[in-house]
């Protein structure tokens, strides 16, 4: 289990992204690289790192599912992911 400034970090930066994004795209565009050095670092995609929604573990995420592989066998074996169900042949 992640630290909860961990993952209050990550959602401030979804967040700056977001708002930012119009303007990082516009300024791009025109070629203003100096304005966009005056943009906050944590307003760049780049810096994104996908986490688990539950858990927030960085590593083994599944995008489709927004949670990690751990989280996801334990969820799908509970049968809390609907379509989901263990292979067998």
């Amino acid at each position: 289990m992640a630290r909860e400034s961990l993952k209050a970090r990550e959602r401030k930066r979804e967040r700056l992204v977001a708002k930012y994004a119009t303007k990082r795209a516009e300024l791009k565009a025109a070629g203003d690289y100096e304005a966009l050095d005056k943009l906050p670092k944590n307003s760049s995609r780049v810096r994104l790192h996908n986490r688990c929604k539950l858990t927030g573990r960085p590593k083994g995420y599944m995008r489709k599912f927004g949670v990690n592989r751990v989280t996801f066998r334990e969820m799908a074996s509970a049968g809390k992911i609907p379509g989901v169900t263990k292979s067998s042949w």
